[in-house]
């Protein structure tokens, strides 16, 4: 028996230095035209001993975990960013959050409004995806889906059943509606499970707040990629922050039974989808309304103090997130718009971040490249790694969100959330950063064709030229 184990781990440590021996020569021949991957590489690795550093049992931590999750986050990222079928199958699904399809209940309701207000917009997707969420977990389709990626993270893991089914949920989810899954359970998990719980809820943004996001134009499948490689990665980060010392009591690997709505047919469940979503949709508003007022109010007051302080508090975290933008793999003189949008997801919210993210998005589009001396646009590149990096409900504001749901749910674990929810934010917001990173390594930006028309050599044989100019004359 005794050998057994020994042969075990033997193996066990073999196979993780092959595996990191064949990521270190990949990375050596991936980097070889794009050094800036090697800047995300190091910033993985420096965001995973800052945890470590900052771990609350340093000696309890399980690497097999740590790393497992890390590789099924690395094994999404590049099925989803570098194979045709993963990129082809996450723009289905981007597709499928059916924009298009909510115009026709919209503009039927608001009529001429509905092309000019951002509400009316925006907000009426979280409704029809709220509905369409529903009917699917009517149809049992929803809980097939959870329990099947609850159970791949649970066996090559080896984490508990129940905060695996939590993290898995919250990918389609928001950060007090995942733990529903696992509410008859809670009372009984270890403080690790809670805190991973939390992490989860943190690292992911529900389905239903999706929607909105894409309809300001970001990129759907960045979106659900971020979103899905996120789990495995709030589970490794979140053990590493917050290592199990206690006995858990639900380590077998039986499934734990996943309870439908309770709605008797599907018509049922699209009114009720649609009538749950209505104070999400209202509490979306009214935040919006309260932080971009406070805002504006901020800015106005650092600015009638003039030189004593920065004219404005997004000044004040483009140079404290700058190192951090600059890790994630964004270029030098576009770190300080990064860190800007990092520190206003952060300290606001999400919905903040996207919406300033979309209007550099549509100035490069557009051609609207500076204003005075101040860049206005990002590139590809740094787009993509910043829709990672602010994909998460991990702010300040959601802290209360947490601390309120999680108590109503499981009362005898107040204590518990609430000393652990600053812990949990902090390691969900390390999670979104580390998603951002390993975007970053996989990333390969399109073609420049003016810097090609530019700077290369004109030789038709030149593949680069061939490219460009199949791409502009094809049409």
């Amino acid at each position: 028996m005794y050998f057994s184990l020994q042969c075990i781990t033997i193996l066990n440590k073999v196979f993780i230095v092959i595996v990191v021996g064949l990521l270190v020569a990949w990375l050596a021949i991936d980097t070889r035209k794009r050094p800036e991957q090697l800047i995300s590489f190091a910033g993985v690795c420096l965001f995973i001993i800052a945890i470590f550093l900052f771990s609350a049992h340093r000696t309890a931590v399980s690497w097999r975990t740590v790393f497992w999750g890390l590789g099924l986050q690395f094994a999404i990222g590049l099925f989803v960013i570098r194979t045709e079928p993963g990129l082809i199958a996450f723009e289905w699904l981007g597709k499928q959050i059916f924009l298009d399809y909510t115009k026709a209940g919209s503009s039927f309701v608001f009529g001429d409004l509905y092309e000019n207000i951002f509400a009316f917009q925006a907000l009426p997707i979280v409704v029809f995806f709220s509905s369409v969420m529903s009917v699917l977990y009517y149809l049992g389709v929803m809980q097939w889906v959870i329990t099947k990626i609850s159970w791949v993270m649970q066996v090559t893991m080896g984490t508990s059943s129940t905060e695996t089914l939590s993290v898995a949920g919250n990918i389609f989810v928001g950060q007090t509606e995942a733990p529903l899954l696992i509410r008859p359970y809670l009372k009984d998990m270890t403080d690790s499970e809670i805190h991973a719980v939390m992490t989860g809820g943190f690292a992911t943004i529900a389905g239903s707040v999706m929607g909105a996001f894409i309809s300001f134009g970001i990129d759907a499948s960045s979106l659900i990629s971020a979103s899905v490689m996120a789990a495995p990665c709030a589970l490794a980060i979140s053990k590493l922050s917050y290592p199990e010392t206690e006995k858990s009591k639900f380590t077998s690997k039986s499934q734990i039974k996943v309870d439908g709505g309770g709605e008797q047919n599907v018509l049922e469940a699209v009114s009720g989808g649609a009538s749950s979503s209505i104070g999400l949709v209202a509490n979306i508003a009214a935040n919006l309304i309260a932080f971009l007022a406070i805002l504006a109010f901020i800015n106005a007051t650092l600015g009638w103090m003039g030189v004593l302080l920065p004219s404005n508090p997004q000044l004040i975290c483009s140079y404290v997130f700058m190192p951090v933008a600059f890790m994630m793999g964004i270029p030098y003189e576009e770190s300080f718009t990064v860190a800007e949008l990092i520190g206003t997801k952060l300290f606001l919210n999400e919905f903040i971040a996207y919406e300033k993210l979309s209007e550099l998005k549509n100035n490069r589009l557009n051609g609207i490249l500076e204003d005075g001396v101040n860049k206005k646009w990002l590139s590809v590149r740094s787009e993509t790694i910043c829709t990672y990096a602010l994909c998460g409900f991990a702010n300040f504001s959601s802290l209360g969100i947490v601390i309120g749901g999680l108590s109503s749910i499981c009362p005898p674990k107040k204590s518990v959330i609430s000393s652990l929810v600053l812990r949990a934010l902090f390691t969900g917001t390390c999670v979104s950063l580390i998603n951002a990173c390993v975007a970053g390594i996989l990333f390969v930006p399109p073609l420049d064709c003016v810097d090609v028309f530019q700077n290369a050599v004109f030789n038709t044989t030149t593949p680069n030229i061939e490219t460009c100019c199949y791409d502009l004359f094809q049409r």
